[in-house]
């Protein structure tokens, strides 16, 4: 038995369900790889990328090999809170409000161009996100397990758009980008043309049960006291350099720690290394750290560049 399937169930091989997307993800294997490990994390995964990338196509192929319930808004500038979580509708013939659940009442929700809502309706996710529940006219009522928001947004466009504010952007455990395919990648899909065919007859892999699951074993993935440490270490010093305005909070610290031990379990441990959070950093911290009077963002490169000032244990 390999290395990555020393501890792994007979009904999940990572390896399988990577090369079940990548017959339609052509040469992302990296991008999937995060992907899955921000929603094994118990996660929600911002992509960000040019218009064509193929972000939509990944959120519905994801929730397909995974086997779970999927729905799509698309956010515009006149959508409404209720247009996401459900409105009360009065009843004549019974006299009472009865409740009509919107589509965030699914296990994998994509919200695609989230930066066309007004920040009104972008918090009507807030709660959900953060909770796994909604609130509509008093009452409270919970989203069901597995629930994953997967949001897209273009870096490019800026009319008719309203940046995520802080408190949004720090709901999403991961931020990625797809990137343009490679000359190959991109010829196979040419030659591919519509995916819309090819989408419909994958087969799922696994189960909602299934990933629930994954994700409880995920969480009970060892982490050492020096690996605690260390991720201690790289909190503090982005709280006390130069380079960042705001340092990660302790939010940011359980997100980073979360990533950390599904990656490893993606790799085939049960327990955490090193570089399984260096593997993550990047995309787990970049949309929550800004330079001092600059940009908003750092790259990736940039990030490991000025974190590797911290020893590694």
């Amino acid at each position: 038995m390999d290395a990555e399937s020393s501890h792994q169930t007979p009904e999940f091989q990572p390896r399988e369900i990577i090369g079940q997307i990548g017959t339609i993800i052509r040469g992302k294997e990296a991008q999937v790889r995060l992907a899955l490990t921000c929603l094994f994390a118990r996660g929600h995964l911002l992509i960000e990328d040019l218009p064509g990338i193929g972000k939509t196509t990944l959120a519905k192929v994801l929730s397909r090999v995974l086997g779970l319930n999927f729905r799509r808004i698309q956010c515009t500038s006149d959508m409404l809170p209720g247009d996401i979580l459900g409105v009360s509708v009065f009843e004549r013939k019974t006299n009472t409000f009865v409740f009509h659940p919107g589509p965030i009442f699914t296990q994998v929700l994509l919200a695609d161009e989230i930066n066309r809502a007004t920040p009104k309706t972008q918090s009507a996710l807030l709660e959900a996100m953060g909770e796994r529940q909604v609130t509509v006219d008093g009452k409270t009522r919970g989203l069901g397990e597995p629930f994953f928001v997967i949001a897209t947004q273009n870096p490019l466009e800026q009319f008719g758009t309203f940046s995520l504010p802080e408190s949004q952007l720090d709901r999403f455990l991961m931020r990625i980008d797809l990137g343009y395919p490679d000359r190959a990648a991109e010829k196979s899909l040419l030659q591919m043309g519509e995916t819309r065919g090819a989408l419909e007859e994958l087969q799922p892999i696994l189960t909602s049960e299934d990933v629930l699951m994954i994700q409880g074993q995920v969480r009970a993935v060892h982490v050492s006291d020096a690996l605690f440490d260390y991720l201690q270490d790289l909190l503090d010093f982005t709280r006390q350099s130069a380079e960042f305005h705001v340092g990660l909070s302790p939010r940011a610290g359980l997100s980073l720690l979360a990533a950390t031990r599904s990656r490893a379990y993606l790799a085939g441990r049960d327990f955490a290394l090193p570089e399984d959070l260096q593997q993550v950093l990047p995309w787990v911290v970049g949309h929550r750290l800004s330079a001092q009077g600059g940009s908003r963002y750092f790259t990736s490169d940039q990030l490991l560049s000025i974190l590797s000032q911290v020893p590694v244990p």
